[in-house]
């Protein structure tokens, strides 16, 4: 019979009291063992405590893979309260053996103030490169595979450990995802999705960042998708535009917040004569009644209904960019949110001469409805550098605000039609061939609020949304490594 060997990050004894009872009693496991960085009592005789660090490290990992000596090593990553389905240890060792699977993990159930929530989670992909992947708490991994892809790993970190491991894993192996309910833990993370994504770029994060982008970078290399810091140059006198700058708005059924984001463009103040593009996508709310009372008072404005009715708001964002009266740079501004000052305009077609870039990202202020300040405050991706942004870029799970680009080249690229993603999907395909410019002061406003479109999204809704993006850096990742070629 093939066996499995446990390893558990043990700092609060009290959690595991049940689970490691569990184990014992298993005949498929052979050894338990407890990381903790303290002298620690075994529980039950299975158990025995390994003297090691945070499940984070990378010293922790290579730890586990030394003394993992079974066919199967079972890794829990999160230290809370976690009850096996019936047979659940039988079921991963059966499809990791069907599969020949590197690694598998499942399904599982969230207790929510003690009542079961069902968690799915995702297929994982060539391009699922985030860092924040969610394969739940239960890694099951093949322990041959695990040696092979530690033998692998050359630098050495304190917070990126777990994620190298992942993806050396992948790059030989499958990472197989079972889509059923083996486990369930008690969730203590309950927050709304509206909050919870913005923690990869809270700034006392930025150390973890830093690491997890050369891990990244590591594993691009060993891929062939990195790209070297080469970049086609951008002629800007090529075409001649009614205008230096366009702002770009898709709305539909904004009518509380359309308004102030209206009065934020014609405020800028430029040595340029710049237009402001609004898409209003069949709004059924005063929307299209604000937007007309507006340009009516600014000649400035130009308010677009699209014939189609299956746009998204990349459609919108083409139908704008290929109107005739677009000028030479597309500014985007969200129909909620607001530029921070008067000069935001400036600072944006400023970075586009000095740069020679195809697009610029700037920098942006969380704040509520209010305009107050709210955490985590200013979110400037300062991890972007010259050098290596668009290989992170295939890492983190959004590229900043306010973002801009030069005109020619969004009707080249083309962005896709859907209503998430469509930003960084085209980011990305730029940053294949182009600099990326970058404004690391505030020129935007992101205003949190109830009706922003993520602001509580479902588990199934922010899946779709995260397979999305996974897809796309698929995509992108494929392209490139077929250039590297």
């Amino acid at each position: 019979m093939e066996k499995i060997t446990c390893f558990i990050p043990y700092n609060n004894p009290q959690v595991w009291t049940g689970f490691l009872e569990v184990l014992q009693q298993n005949e498929n496991i052979e050894t338990i063992f407890l990381l903790s960085a303290d002298e620690i009592k075994a529980p039950f005789s299975k158990c025995k405590p390994l003297k090691c660090g945070s499940i984070f490290q990378t010293k922790t990992i290579q730890t586990v893979a030394t003394h993992a000596t079974t066919h199967y090593s079972l890794l829990i990553t999160k230290e809370t309260d976690i009850n096996l389905g019936m047979f659940a240890l039988e079921r991963f060792m059966s499809v990791a053996n069907d599969t020949d699977a590197g690694m598998v993990y499942s399904d599982y159930i969230d207790l929510v103030d003690e009542k079961p929530v069902n968690h799915p989670v995702i297929d994982y992909q060539l391009g699922s490169l985030r860092d924040d992947f969610n394969f739940g708490s239960l890694l099951f991994i093949n322990t041959k595979a695990l040696k092979e892809a530690i033998a692998k790993i050359k630098e050495e970190y304190e917070f990126a450990g777990l994620y190298q491991l992942r993806l050396a894993l992948s790059q030989n192996h499958e990472l197989y995802h079972i889509p059923e309910y083996l486990y369930s833990i008690k969730e203590w993370d309950t927050r709304e999705s509206g909050k919870k994504i913005f923690d990869y770029v809270d700034p006392k994060n930025r150390n973890v960042q830093i690491e997890m982008e050369k891990a990244a970078t590591s594993h691009l290399k060993a891929l062939g998708g990195y790209l070297h810091p080469e970049f086609t140059p951008v002629e800007f006198g090529k075409e001649v535009f009614p205008v230096e700058a366009s702002v770009i708005i898709p709305v539909r059924n904004r009518e509380k917040t359309i308004g102030d984001a209206i009065e934020s463009v014609m405020m800028q103040k430029a040595s340029f004569p710049f237009n402001l593009i609004i898409v209003d996508n069949h709004s059924t709310d005063r929307t299209t009644e604000i937007i007309k009372a507006f340009a009516s008072k600014y000649s400035n404005l130009i308010h677009i209904i699209p014939n189609r009715n299956d746009l998204g708001i990349g459609g919108c964002w083409n139908l704008a960019a290929h109107h005739p009266k677009c000028g030479k740079f597309s500014i985007q501004l969200d129909s909620d949110d607001l530029y921070k000052d008067e000069t935001t305009l400036t600072q944006v077609v400023d970075t586009f001469y000095k740069d020679k870039c195809a697009m610029v990202i700037g920098s942006y202020l969380m704040t509520n409805f209010k305009l107050e300040e709210i955490p985590p405050g200013l979110i400037d991706h300062k991890e972007w550098t010259p050098e290596n942004g668009r290989n992170n870029a295939l890492r983190i799970n959004g590229l900043g605000a306010p973002r801009a680009f030069y005109t020619p080249i969004l009707r080249e690229v083309k962005i896709p039609n859907v209503s998430y993603g469509e930003d960084y999907g085209l980011g990305l395909a730029i940053s294949r061939n182009y600099q990326i410019g970058r404004i690391y002061n505030p020129i935007y406003l992101c205003r949190r609020w109830d009706e922003n479109s993520d602001a509580s999204l479902s588990i199934e809704a922010m899946n779709k949304h995260n397979f999305y993006k996974d897809k796309l850096r698929t995509m992108e990742l494929a392209a490139r490594i077929t250039m590297n070629k």
